[in-house]
């Protein structure tokens, strides 16, 4: 049996107020093909199929023409799940009439985990693929709020809810163990010891790592993870894996190879995890020096050619001096070329020093850590206003150190 793992589709994103229609229609082409050719028998998509809650028409005419192009195919199994940039309720609308077609969402946790547990079967009415459809878990899926509770406690319960979460559906899962069938998890969350690209969303406030690796069930013979953007393993668990997006979704990720997985199953053997590499669509290039050294760097990129779509480029200029017209200059240089300038910045490294230096701190003038937590929240421009709820969560987190 042949499994595609993908995730982080975010169709209906803009980058800088540029649409991406384009990219996000090539790349579900793409991938409507390689589940033709690949003969693919079982589509999971890990959460973030939108990029907002109320995406643009044309995102959401794109997902339904993705999902019936399928149809007819040997992919006769689709389950997807919900992630935090997802609505619940836009996703779980049409649930029912595409279940008719063998296509099961779970936009949301219910009261009933029993409900994310989808038993997929053959022509026969046999079971031979079941999924513990495991969407993004909001914090009130996962605990009950309680009258002066501390951040600390709360991202403890948090953590604790979501490894229970896990054991209970693991547990549900037990009487398939017998059947020597595929059992997959997925799941919408950030795992101990993930490595993005570039800052993620922190799902829950104040939290970034959600759960270990270990704390997954070992009933589970692969675990379809989402919301990372990289594509990579968790905890050296080579059948835990994040699929990362479809597309670069920033500048910070042009160095990332996209991809998907093909897992080659017999019977509950997973004998083998491919990796598709995405093709690009469209190149989107960041460009660092000084005003020189970028110019150079551009004429190279534009002479390049070869490319459908015209890339996207970030240029970061490096200089301590003002550049008078910046802007107007770079885009008189660029006019002719192949490419469109979406942003352009300038670092000065010169005076990034000079003010780095002269708020240097003598930690033996600070008479206790409390003090250097209060002047590193003021580094990061952290509201006076929030000083005192700041201080009171680090207190917390000491003492549960100690």
């Amino acid at each position: 049996m042949k499994i595609l793992h993908t995730s982080d589709w975010h169709l209906g994103q803009r980058l800088l107020f540029n649409e991406r229609e384009q990219e996000h229609q090539r790349a579900l082409d793409w991938l409507a093909e390689t589940i033709r050719s690949e003969e693919v028998d079982a589509l999971i998509v890990a959460g973030d199929i939108f990029d907002i809650n109320n995406p643009p028409n044309y995102a959401r005419t794109m997902y339904y023409r993705f999902l019936t192009s399928l149809l007819g195919t040997n992919c006769r199994h689709i389950v997807i799940t919900g992630g935090n940039h997802d609505s619940p309720s836009m996703l779980n609308a049409p649930r029912e009439l595409l279940r008719l077609l063998n296509i099961y969402v779970v936009g949301a946790a219910s009261e009933a985990i029993a409900d994310e547990i989808i038993e997929l079967k053959d022509a026969e009415g046999n079971p031979e693929l079941v999924v513990a459809a495991v969407p993004f878990l909001r914090d009130r899926d996962l605990r009950f709020s309680q009258a002066g509770e501390g951040s600390y406690e709360r991202l403890q319960k948090v953590r604790q809810g979501m490894a229970e979460h896990y054991r209970q559906i693991g547990e549900l899962m037990e009487p398939y163990r017998e059947a020597k069938i595929p059992l997959i998890a997925t799941g919408h969350l950030y795992a101990n010891g993930a490595k993005a690209s570039d800052k993620q969303d922190n799902i829950y406030a104040g939290d970034v790592e959600n759960i270990d690796a270990e704390q997954f069930p070992a009933i589970f013979h692969y675990i379809a993870l989402g919301h990372i953007h990289r594509p990579q393993t968790v905890g050296g668990q080579e059948h835990i894996r994040y699929s990362g997006s479809l597309l670069p979704l920033s500048f910070s990720e042009t160095k990332d190879d996209k991809s998907v997985y093909l897992l080659h199953f017999q019977r509950d053997q997973l004998l083998q995890i491919e990796t598709l590499a995405v093709p690009v669509f469209r190149r989107l290039k960041s460009i660092t020096g000084d005003l020189q050294a970028v110019k150079e760097s551009l004429r190279r990129f534009d002479q390049k050619g070869g490319r459908d779509l015209t890339p996207w480029v970030e240029v970061v200029v490096e200089t301590d001096r003002l550049i008078p017209r910046l802007d107007l200059q770079l885009r008189d240089f660029t006019r002719d070329m192949n490419l469109q300038l979406l942003k352009i910045r300038i670092e000065r490294r010169g005076e990034l020093l000079r003010k780095s230096s002269a708020e240097a701190v003598n930690l033996n003038d600070l008479e206790d850590v409390e003090s250097v937590f209060r002047k590193k929240c003021m580094r990061f421009g952290s509201p006076p206003e929030q000083m005192e709820e700041l201080l009171k969560s680090f207190k917390e987190l000491r003492e549960s150190m100690d």
